[in-house]
């Protein structure tokens, strides 16, 4: 099926990087508070494990997708070495070729340290590509994909901290023309840092257990998808925290309730000054003159830093650029798993509100998620489907290990 939806939205973008009077962050003097940035599919829940859980994951227990959420996690991993593969359709209302896939694995290498890798891969579809007059110009399958490595290492017996880097790949035009520019792929680096910290604690008549974790992803240089482009557009680096708490009701029930904080530590876009017609006005240099909030066109390093004053409206708004994410998983005999959540984004920001529900499988190496999301507000691209992911987990020198990730 042609995603010709697709291509109207991402000509649109690069027209954004090509010109520098329709910089995007231009789109804060009507109003639109959204924080808008290149490559959004790294932020996209790639399992369904925690896909069900409210988009949760920074305090989860570690599995071979823990790479996503906090690679620091790696380094409490049970088993030696293992991997997962998840499948998210996209838009299956509207088509039927749109997808995210996942390939994530990870290897112990003592005690103390693990290592993992990561592929994800974002396919937008067959597009039939065309000109001003209609006239057909070749069907090509735009896509975008980053590849990830991570180091994790414990620093006691209940804190561990990891590194990953990260290559990020996103050809949205296949090299064609727009308004009369050569496109070209867009290409960055990334790096992630994060800490975890989980512990075992003694609630009286039952275990629990207590886990926070940190992970302030995609630190990276701006992209941008044409080589005569004056402005880049950000990466969307992001500040994600939450913890867990995790009550053991007897030998064979178990459940946790986590928590996620997030928020994106790129510029808000600021208001303009304008004339009296509402067009912008700009300086000698031909930049936009800002009258609230703070210059965008910054370093990705001073962008991070003020990206926690710098919206016009204040305080107020800077705590709607917070979104929540919470989520419940309930496993029986380590075997059987129930899983809900709840996801909340300003209605300024965003609107994203979904509901989540999903089940896990454990059984012997194997495991199988799915999950499930109820939108609330508005329509979401990942209504009516049912994400899945595959685990496989090993040890070398003891039996399959059942206990869940």
């Amino acid at each position: 099926m042609k995603s010709r939806l697709f291509l109207f939205i991402g000509l649109l973008f690069v027209v954004g990087q090509i010109q520098a009077q329709s910089y995007n962050d231009l789109a804060g003097q009507t109003g639109s508070r959204v924080i808008t940035t290149a490559v959004p599919f790294l932020m996209i829940a790639p399992d369904a494990r925690h896909g069900a859980m409210g988009d949760a994951g920074v305090a989860t227990s570690p599995d071979a997708n823990s790479m996503h959420w906090n690679a620091a996690k790696f380094a409490f991993i049970e088993n030696d070495f293992g991997f997962g593969v998840s499948y998210s359709p996209w838009l299956r209302k509207l088509v039927n070729d749109i997808s995210l896939a996942y390939l994530s694995g990870y290897v112990r290498i003592d005690d103390l340290s693990t290592v993992a890798a990561s592929l994800r891969y974002f396919s937008l579809g067959d597009i039939t590509f065309t000109d001003e007059f209609g006239n057909n110009l070749g069907t090509y399958r735009p896509n975008e994909f980053a590849i990830d490595g991570a180091y994790s290492r414990k620093f006691s017996k209940y804190f561990s901290g990891a590194v990953a880097a990260r290559f990020i790949y996103s050809n949205l035009t296949q090299g064609q023309y727009v308004q009369g520019a050569a496109t070209s792929a867009g290409i960055s680096v990334a790096a992630d840092v994060s800490i975890y910290y989980t512990k075992e604690v003694d609630l009286g008549n039952v275990d629990g257990t207590f886990s926070w974790g940190l992970n302030i992803s995609n630190i990276g240089n701006k992209i941008s998808y044409s080589q005569t482009a004056i402005k880049k557009d950000f990466i969307p680096t992001n500040f994600r925290l939450g913890a867990l708490f995790g009550i053991n009701i007897d030998d064979f029930n178990t459940i946790s309730f986590t928590f996620d904080v997030n928020k994106l530590l790129v510029p808000t876009p600021p208001i303009y000054l304008t004339d009296s017609t509402g067009q912008p006005i700009y300086d000698d240099a031909n930049n936009p003159i800002v009258e609230k909030g703070r210059d965008p066109d910054v370093s990705v390093v001073q962008g991070m830093i003020q990206s926690w004053y710098d919206a016009p409206y204040g305080f107020n708004e800077e705590m709607r650029e917070f979104s929540l994410a919470m989520g419940m998983e309930y496993w029986y005999d380590q075997k059987f798993a129930l899983r809900g959540g709840f996801f909340y984004e300003d209605a300024s920001k965003g609107n994203r509100k979904f509901f989540t529900l999903g089940a896990g499988l454990r059984y012997n190496v194997f495991g199988l998620d799915l999950s499930y999301l109820i939108p609330i507000e508005q329509q979401n691209p990942l209504e009516n489907t049912l994400r899945f992911t595959l685990l496989f987990n090993f040890n070398r020198s003891q039996g399959p290990s059942t206990t869940p990730d």
